[in-house]
C-alpha cells in the first residue's frame, strides 16, 4: 500500500481537510449529551420552559452545523479517493502496456482485469471510508470517554473497562478476516477467468455441445467462491453482535453505578443521562468502526493485489545508448532458439536464415509448429532464449521499440477491430494519414468495394468488428497495416477467411507496391507461398527445409506432403 500512496500526493490537501472537517462535526457531537443534561437538570427540573426552547434551538443549530461540516468532508473525501485511484487505474494501465508477452502470459487477463476492475473500486471505497471515519471514530470514542470522566470518574470507569475489550474484539477479526479476503480476491479471478473463456471460445462450446459442461465448470468455480466469502461474512458478521453484547452490558453496569451515584447526591439524573448517551454514541461508532475496519481490511488485501501488478519489472531491456538505426528492412535468425514460459520444451530450434530487403518470405508447417512464435520475434513481442534476431541488421535488442515495431506491421491470425468507425480503426496504422491514403491501402486489401456499400469511411465498427463477416475483418486488418507504409510486413494466416481469387488479388496487389516491404506470408496453403523467394518449412519448431518452390518440392519431404495433400499429384508432375 505504501508504494500506492505516491498517487496520493496531488490530494494532500483533500486528505487533511476532509477529516478535519469530519473532526469538527464529532466535536459538536460530543456536545449534544452535555445539552440533554443541562435541559433535564435545569429545564425539566425546574419548569423553565424558555430556557427548554433556548436548548432545542441550540441542538437544531449544532445539528445544522455538523451537517455543513459532514458534507464538507464528504466531498474532499470522494474527490480524494477518486482522483487517487483514478491515477493508480492510470499507471496500472500504462505499466501493463509495457509488459512483455511473457509477462502477459504467467499474469493472465482475467487476474489483470480483475485488479484494474473490482480491486481499485474496492481500494477506491476504502480510502473514502478512512478519511471520514478513520478518525473520526476513534475521536468520539475516546472523546465520550473522556467527556463521562468529566461529568464523573467513578461512573467513567466502566468506559474504562468496556473499551479495550471492544478494541480487542474489532483488532482480532481484522486480523483473522485480512489473508482470507486476498483468497476471496484470488477466487474472483479463477470465475471471471472462466467466464472469459467462455465468452472468447462461445462458438466452440456450442458447437461441440459443451454447454452443460462448462455450465457445471462455472458453477463449481462460483460456488467455492460463495463459500469462501459466506465464510468471512459470517466471521466478520460476529463482530457486530459481540460489539452490541459488550456495549449493552456497559451500559447495565453504568445504569447502576449512575443509580448509586444519584441516590448518593454525587450527580444528577441528567449526567445520568449524558453518560447513557456517551455510551449510545460508542455503541453507535463502534459498529462504524467495525465495519470500517472490514472494509479497509478488505481495500488493503485489494491494494496488495494492485501493488503487486506494479510490482511486475518491465517487460524488456532497453538499449541504453538510444538504440540503433537500421538500413533498410532486411531480416536474418542467427541460430534462434525459443520456449514458452512453463512449456516442456523450445517452441523453436536453431532457427537460421536470411531475409534481404524486399523479399517475401513464405512460412509453412503443421498446427503448432512454431510459425506465429518465429513471426512473434521479429517485432520482438518475445525475446529468443538463445541465438539474435536482426533486422535492418541490427539486434532487435538494440533497437528502441517504439522505433521497431514502426516499421513493422503484424497482421494477426484473429482478425481484431475496436469499436469506432472504419476510418478510426485504419488510422491506427498512422495517425496523420490522409483520406486518399487510407482508401488505396483499402483497395490494396480488396476491402474498398464492400466498405463503400457500407457507408464508406464512416461506417460504424461494433466491438470486435462483429458487424463483418470473417473474411471483411480480416482484410480491414490488412488495410489497417497497410496505412502504416511498414518496411517489413507479416501477415501471420490472415488471409485464412479469404477465397482463392480474392486472396490471389491480394497477393498480387502487395506485391505490386511501390515501397515494396520484405513481406512474411505465415499460411497454411501452399498456394499462399508459391511464389515466395524462399519459403521456410517448420515442423515441431525445426526448419526443415528452407528454400524456394521447386527446391523444396524436390528435396523437402514435409514441404511435398503439404503440397500433394492439397494439390493432389498434379503439382510435382
Amino acid at each position: 500500500m505504501r508504494k500506492l500512496l505516491h498517487y496520493m500526493k496531488p490530494y494532500l490537501k483533500e486528505c487533511i481537510l476532509g477529516p478535519l472537517f469530519k473532526l469538527l462535526e464529532a466535536s459538536f457531537e460530543l456536545l449534544v449529551p452535555l445539552v440533554m443534561a443541562a435541559v433535564i437538570d435545569t429545564g425539566v427540573g425546574q419548569g423553565d420552559r424558555a430556557y427548554i426552547y433556548r436548548m432545542c434551538l441550540l441542538l437544531v443549530g449544532i445539528g445544522a452545523v455538523g451537517l455543513a461540516w459532514a458534507l464538507t468532508a464528504q466531498y474532499f473525501a470522494a474527490k480524494a479517493s477518486v482522483g487517487f485511484c483514478t491515477r493508480i487505474r492510470h499507471a496500472v494501465f500504462a505499466h501493463i502496456q509495457t509488459l512483455s508477452f511473457s509477462q502477459l502470459d504467467r499474469a493472465g487477463a482475467s487476474t489483470l482485469m480483475t485488479r484494474m476492475t473490482s480491486d481499485i473500486n474496492q481500494v477506491q471505497s476504502g480510502t473514502s471510508l478512512a478519511l471520514r471515519l478513520l478518525l473520526r471514530s476513534p475521536l468520539v470514542v475516546f472523546g465520550a470517554m473522556l467527556m463521562a470522566f468529566t461529568i464523573d470518574v467513578q461512573a467513567a470507569l466502566v468506559f474504562v473497562g468496556i473499551i479495550p475489550l471492544l478494541a480487542a474484539v474489532v483488532f482480532a477479526v481484522m486480523l483473522w478476516t485480512l489473508p482470507r479476503y486476498k483468497q476471496v480476491q484470488a477466487r474472483l479471478d479463477r470465475v471471471l477467468g472462466v467466464v472469459r473463456e467462455n465468452l472468447s471460445g462461445v462458438r466452440v462450446i456450442r458447437a461441440f455441445g459443451r454447454e452443460d459442461s462448462e455450465a457445471r465448470r462455472f458453477n463449481g468455480e462460483n460456488e467455492a467462491l460463495t463459500r469462501l466469502q459466506i465464510f468471512v461474512g459470517k466471521v466478520s458478521a460476529l463482530m457486530n453482535p459481540v460489539t452490541y453484547v459488550l456495549i449493552n452490558l456497559g451500559t447495565v453496569a453504568l445504569i447502576w453505578v449512575g443509580a448509586l451515584r444519584v441516590q448518593g447526591g454525587k450527580i444528577t439524573q441528567g449526567q445520568v443521562v449524558a453518560l447513557i448517551n456517551y455510551m449510545a454514541l460508542i455503541l453507535t461508532e463502534l459498529i462504524k468502526l467495525a465495519d470500517l475496519i472490514i472494509n479497509i481490511s478488505r481495500a488493503l488485501a485489494c491494494a496488495g493485489r494492485v501493488e503487486s501488478v506494479l510490482e511486475i519489472p518491465g517487460g524488456m531491456e532497453l538499449p541504453s545508448n538510444g538504440g540503433a538505426v537500421g538500413a533498410d528492412g532486411s531480416v536474418a535468425f542467427g541460430d534462434v532458439c525459443f520456449g514458452y514460459d512453463g512449456a516442456a520444451g523450445e517452441s523453436l530450434s536453431h532457427i537460421t536464415f536470411r531475409a534481404a530487403a524486399g523479399e517475401t518470405v513464405g512460412i509453412i508447417g503443421g498446427t503448432g509448429s512454431g510459425k506465429t512464435t518465429l513471426a512473434n520475434l521479429i517485432p520482438r513481442f518475445y525475446d529468443a532464449s538463445t541465438g539474435r534476431v536482426l533486422v535492418g541488421g541490427q539486434d532487435v535488442r538494440d533497437w528502441p521499440l517504439e522505433t521497431l515495431r514502426g516499421r513493422i506491421a503484424v497482421v494477426p491470425q484473429r482478425a481484431e477491430l475496436f469499436s469506432g468507425t472504419v476510418r478510426e480503426n485504419l488510422l491506427w496504422g498512422r495517425a496523420d494519414a490522409e483520406d486518399a491514403d487510407l482508401w488505396q491501402a483499402l483497395e490494396t486489401a480488396q476491402a474498398k468495394d464492400f466498405v463503400e456499400s457500407a457507408g464508406g469511411l464512416d461506417a460504424p465498427v461494433a466491438q470486435g468488428g462483429r458487424n463483418f463477416s470473417g473474411g471483411q475483418r480480416q482484410r480491414l486488418t490488412i488495410a489497417r497495416a497497410l496505412v502504416r507504409r511498414p518496411e517489413l510486413l507479416i501477415l501471420d494466416d490472415s488471409m485464412s477467411a479469404l477465397d482463392m481469387a480474392t486472396e490471389a488479388a491480394l497477393r498480387r496487389a502487395l506485391l505490386a507496391l511501390p515501397q515494396k516491404p520484405t513481406l512474411f506470408i505465415i499460411s497454411q496453403r501452399a498456394a499462399s507461398i508459391l511464389a515466395a523467394d524462399q519459403i521456410i518449412v517448420l515442423e515441431d519448431g525445426e526448419a526443415v527445409g528452407i528454400g524456394d518452390h521447386p527446391t523444396l518440392l524436390g528435396s523437402c519431404q514435409v514441404y511435398r506432403e503439404i503440397y500433394e495433400s492439397q494439390f493432389g499429384g498434379e503439382g510435382t508432375a
